[in-house]
């Protein structure tokens, strides 16, 4: 039985985070235009089963009802991504009032319920109309994306007090240019650099839009994980460094520091390009925070097979492994906090999504989702976060990943990562054990994380 005492600091943010495309459904209603998620979805092939966001959850009819749950949880604050083609069904120009509304509706109810609205407005579908255009490889995609922004700032600045640019732009460069397995689905290595510089110009564009529009809060939101070496071998070493500037710092750095890591040119070799010095004035704009999405670490080995970094993750034995095949490593958690303040100096932390998908049950039983592997996964990272700002780390909130199962992207409805069981032949809602535990933690701000569940293995 622990005996430490985990209550968190007074008025640290407790929240869940969803996205657009893997909730909403309806994805072409009241005028919206396509996205490249879309598109990637209604290709064969391209989809677990063929699975699609065409009803997904839901969420754009059942909106009240999710609201509703996230009050019952206790929530304090509620992340949600904007559908950019409901606002502007072709990337620019036009503004659809209507899909406007839908997240006017929405922000409303939040606050209603005393629920913080922050608000994500890319995360990963952008307007097919635009990917016509070149999408990310368009120089022009920067104004673009600071055009709709200014659109959703002065809809709702006044209401939503929290932003962020972007979600997770090494997920976008990586899965959606290098593996070609998520939307717009290009492998090409000499394409990914090019996205990721214009996805950073696109978020230095927006904040100073912000900064124009509005006058609270918005920051940036990136996908990160500790890279360790297998052994002491130098190629292990080297390619472990290398893994790190290319998810880490390849966008931490420039929006940070202003510049690129010198690793990137090793690891993109001839497809690294050289890129304008006004452009890192642009990305490197002062931000109010900083959103952290953890969910593993990678244990690294050289491997020519490997591409683009030569680092094959090696499985670690007397693990525990998430459905997605993620390493449950709580420590890292807590690493990569203190990391991110160490090396970036003192900015507001938000750890943004945290979560994992084990198995449940298609249908609940008897109104009960019992997942215990899940309650031990939030305690244990709960407990890291903790650790993280009792070290120095100032982090001021958590949003668990996700409020609702919900299509795991390509994956589609096979993986389910939700505090919210959803019953996908009828859409019912049954809160988990997970949510009834959570809730709990809110409501003590941490003081339940104290004890431990006699009934839940831990996981290691």
């Amino acid at each position: 039985m622990p005996t430490k005492t985990y209550r968190f600091p007074d008025g640290f943010l407790w929240g869940a985070a969803t996205s657009a495309y893997q909730i909403e459904g309806s994805p072409l209603a009241d005028g919206a235009g396509p996205s490249i998620w879309q598109r990637f979805a209604h290709t064969p092939g391209m989809m677990h089963e063929g699975d699609t966001g065409d009803v997904a959850t839901d969420h754009y009819h059942r909106w009240r009802d999710d609201v509703a749950l996230m009050s019952e949880l206790g929530l304090q604050a509620y992340r949600f991504s904007i559908a950019w083609g409901r606002i502007l069904p072709e990337g620019r120009g036009r503004v659809n009032r209507a899909g406007l509304a839908f997240y006017e509706r929405l922000v409303d109810a939040l606050l209603e319920r005393k629920i913080t609205p922050v608000a994500t407005l890319y995360h990963w579908d952008l307007p097919a109309a635009l990917d016509d255009m070149g999408g990310w490889l368009n120089r022009d995609v920067a104004h673009w994306f600071a055009d709709y922004a200014t659109v959703m700032f002065e809809a709702l600045g006044d209401r939503v007090p929290m932003w962020a640019t972007l979600n997770e732009p090494w997920v976008v460069a990586h899965a959606g240019y290098v593996e070609g397995t998520l939307a717009p689905g290009h492998r090409n290595l000499y394409e990914a650099p090019i996205v990721a510089h214009n996805l950073m110009r696109a978020h230095g564009a927006g904040v100073q839009a912000y900064r124009a529009a509005a006058k609270q809060k918005i920051g940036l939101v990136v996908n990160l994980e500790p890279k360790h070496p297998a052994s002491s071998d130098p190629d292990d070493l080297r390619v472990t460094k290398q893994a790190d500037a290319y998810m880490n710092r390849q966008y931490l750095d420039p929006a940070m520091l202003g510049t690129y890591p010198d690793e990137l040119c090793d690891v993109f070799g001839a497809a690294w390009p050289q890129f304008p010095a006004e452009d890192f004035a642009l990305i490197r704009q002062p931000l109010d925070f900083l959103g952290v999405n953890y969910y593993t670490r990678s244990v690294n080995e050289y491997s020519t097979a490997r591409w683009p970094v030569h680092a094959r993750p090696v499985r670690q034995k007397h693990a525990t492994y998430t459905e997605t095949g993620w390493e449950v490593y709580p420590r890292g958690l807590t690493e990569t906090l203190e990391w991110v303040a160490k090396r970036y100096g003192p900015i507001p932390l938000y750890v943004t999504e945290n979560g994992a998908a084990f198995f449940d049950p298609p249908v609940a039983v008897d109104g009960i989702v019992d997942d215990p592997n899940r309650v031990e996964y939030y305690r244990q990272h709960l407990r890291a976060v903790h650790d993280a700002i009792a070290a120095g780390a100032d982090v001021r909130g958590y949003f668990a990943w996700s409020l609702l199962d919900n299509l795991e992207w390509s994956l589609g409805f096979a993986k389910r990562f939700g505090i919210v069981h959803v019953d996908f032949s009828t859409l019912r809602r049954t809160v988990k054990r997970s949510g009834r535990a959570y809730a709990e933690i809110i409501r003590t701000n941490g003081g339940s994380l104290h004890f431990t569940d006699p009934a839940v293995m831990p996981l290691m």
